[in-house]
Formats: C-alpha cells, structure tokens, sequence
C-alpha cells in the first residue's frame, strides 16, 4: 500500500507486527527512501511531521486505531535543570566529549554489544553483526554525527558511551544511543540527553529531537521528564505536552 506526502513522495506501509512497546497490540508503519539531493530537506519536512529516520529509511508508526507513538522534542532554549539533572551532570564531569564523523569502529560495536545484552536482551538488535553495525552508523543520506564520551583521566581514554545523531535545521535528531551497562550509578542515558540539550543551546538553535515518547511504556515514558517537551499533533502542529 503506498500513499503520498505533500511532494509527492512515495510512502509505504508495512506488514502488521507485534508491538514493542505495548503488549498485546500490532504496529505498522509508513515509510519512504531518503537518497538523492531531496534527502536532507526531505528528511527535515517529514521529521517535522512526527517521522524518524533509521538509516536511509524515515518512517512513523501508523498502527489502526491507535496513537500511543508521539514523536517529541524538548525546547531546549526554556529546558531548566532539576536537582536530579544537576546531579547526573557533575557525576559525568570527567567525560570528555568529542563530535566525530559517522565511521564504525570496532571499540563501538563492542560497547553496543555489551549495552544490548544488558539492556535489551532478547531483543532483535542483539543479532546485529559488525556490519549490521557499519550499516547501522555509516548509512546516512544526510548530517550525522557519532558523539563519544570517554574517562577523561582513564590511561586508555575508555569509551563509555556513544549517541548516533542527526544535525537538523533546528535542533539535533538523537537516532541511538548506548553506554556501558556496568556504570548504572552515572544515568548515562540521561547524561546524553543533557548533553545534547546543552550543545543545542550553545549552538543558538532550538530543540532535541528524541523520537517517539509512550505514555504507558515503561520504556518510553522517561522522555516525558524532559520540560518543556513538544508533542506532534497532526494537523496541530507541535504542541506543548500538557
């Protein structure tokens, strides 16, 4: 089944799955190709319309008679550190953070290896190969980029952490992120988020893409943590999460 967007893009619909996030319901979704020179203001227009992107696909769920998937971003300008927040950013204060280009390496996978046998085990991202992981990092037809974090004192620099990110008109997209599993006591996860919250800031642009928030998923409700959040309505545009 195709359908079309407002230049005409080609979108397809796949099959009905299992959902991931909650139990006992199907997802499908739309997607399209990002190749060519309409790949970067394409993939701007779509993710402005709740699309994320994985490699050279973008696509949104599209799942009958459900909308649990809302795709959010933080107004990072009016974003305010709690106490919580101000904690993490101090526990991390020995991080060294560099922008790197989107090359695979095999330090990488063997920190996303570790991260998805701890925290996602089972999962269909266990499988992925080296390559897999190439694919995964490398396969961009428009700007990312890999963020690394490293023990700043550590005799190896030790990489603790890494965020595959898109670099938009507005903001920054975090596509995936992973982070060594043994150091819980950090909140790594929610270190990048800051992170990226900050270099949105200093850069002078407006928001942090972070894909698609699920009220009633233990694995996506965090999100909504991250005030002032956005949420994509449709035809409302991006509203306020209330």
């Amino acid at each position: 089944m195709t359908d079309q967007t407002p230049e005409t893009t080609q979108l397809f619909l796949t099959a009905a799955m299992p959902c991931p996030y909650l139990p006992g319901r199907q997802e499908r979704k739309l997607f399209t190709h990002l190749a060519g020179k309409r790949a970067a203001s394409l993939h701007h227009l779509l993710s402005d319309n709740g699309f994320r992107r994985s490699q050279n696909l973008i696509y949104r769920p599209a799942c009958e008679g459900c909308n649990a998937c809302q795709s959010v971003r933080i107004v990072a300008g009016e974003f305010v550190r709690s106490a919580r927040f101000r904690r993490v950013m101090r526990q991390n204060e020995d991080l060294a953070v560099s922008v790197r280009p989107t090359l695979a390496t095999s330090e990488q996978y063997e920190l996303f290896k570790r991260y998805l046998d701890s925290r996602h085990a089972g999962g269909g991202m266990t499988q992925m190969s080296p390559l897999d992981y190439e694919y995964m990092v490398e396969d961009t037809p428009v700007q990312s980029v890999l963020v690394e974090y490293r023990l700043r004192e550590h005799p190896q620099h030790r990489l603790v952490a890494v965020a595959l990110t898109d670099v938009m008109p507005d903001g920054l997209s975090m596509v995936y992120s992973f982070y060594d599993p043994d150091m819980a006591r950090r909140s790594l996860g929610t270190y990048l988020i800051l992170d990226h919250i900050a270099q949105v800031r200093s850069a002078g642009l407006d928001y942090v893409y972070l894909g698609y928030w699920v009220k009633d998923s233990p694995k996506m409700a965090y999100k909504a943590q991250y005030r002032p959040l956005e949420v994509q309505k449709g035809n409302q545009g991006w509203c306020l999460l209330d």
